[in-house]
């Protein structure tokens, strides 16, 4: 057997080998996990008191599903999620993409100060005593409008982050054109620069919905009142408002509700989401 045939053979087994291990990874980090989640959901609340990942010995997903939707407040908290994410994820895009611009194009050291101050943003820890401070004495502490400022306030840093870095490796030629079309700086930017970020900013998207989508500390110091409460509050709320003890069974169920709305979106997303990086490649 000769030299290039040993190292085709070794080069399969190391890829063999790390798709097992990869496999092994998966099947306790993700496929136990959401076994888990939807087993138990199914389950009555006797069956789900210890959750396991055995099957329901009685099937009551349909009651649990009515009892979430009924008395946990779920439609309401899907409706103040949606209200806070789209805005939150356009505004902060939008603003991003505009500072990431002008970071990449300048050579002014103030602004280079600004962008690694931003930057810095994204490992420091929420400063959310100045944040409510600063909301109460503008009228906004426990508002859903405040608490989409402050989203976007701490996550505009990462869209920065990214969207920077990605620009300083574009080409000066297609702004250098319009600008000699006669273009303003604001035609230029919505024109040519902003569809060449496309790839990035579809990947900051994702990023920015997971996190708005999820959080939960920021929300439970901010809204006030059951109304404005977004799902991970009402699920919260929900988990701790048994008399005797969490219902495993109902809060499986709740948290099934509350993942499949990103569920949606990724399957009717993931094309563009690949596109939009193969493109990203292809240009940069």
């Amino acid at each position: 057997m000769s030299a290039a045939t040993w190292v085709g053979t070794g080069r399969r087994s190391n890829a063999w080998l790390r798709y097992v291990l990869l496999s092994v990874v998966a099947l306790f980090w993700v496929a136990l996990p959401l076994w888990m989640l939807l087993v138990n959901s199914w389950k009555t609340e006797r069956d789900a008191a210890t959750p396991t990942v055995d099957l329901p010995t009685e099937w009551a997903f349909w009651d649990n599903l009515v009892a979430v939707l009924g008395d946990g407040g779920y439609l309401t908290g899907l409706w103040n999620s949606l209200l806070v994410t789209v805005p939150v994820v356009i505004a902060v895009l939008l603003l991003g993409s505009m500072a990431a611009w002008a970071f990449a194009r300048t050579s002014s050291r103030w602004l280079q100060v600004a962008y690694y101050v931003m930057a810095l943003s994204i490992v420091l820890p929420p400063a959310i005593v100045p944040t409510v401070v600063l909301l109460t004495r503008t009228g906004l502490t426990g508002s859903v409008l405040g608490y989409i400022l402050a989203l976007i306030g701490t996550r505009v840093g990462v869209i920065v982050f990214l969207t920077t870095g990605y620009i300083r490796t574009l080409p000066h030629d297609f702004e250098e054109a319009s600008q000699l079309d006669g273009a303003s700086r604001w035609q230029m930017f919505w024109h040519v620069v902003l569809p060449l970020l496309r790839p990035v900013l579809f990947t900051a998207a994702i990023m920015t919905v997971i996190n708005v989508w999820n959080d939960f500390f920021f929300a439970l110091y901010m809204i006030k009142g059951a109304g404005n409460q977004t799902l991970p509050l009402t699920l919260f709320n929900f988990a701790n408002a048994g008399q005797y003890g969490i219902r495993w069974n109902l809060v499986f169920a709740y948290v099934l509700l509350t993942a499949i709305p990103m569920l949606l979106a990724y399957i009717f997303l993931q094309r563009k989401i690949l596109s939009g990086l193969t493109e990203g490649g292809v240009t940069g």
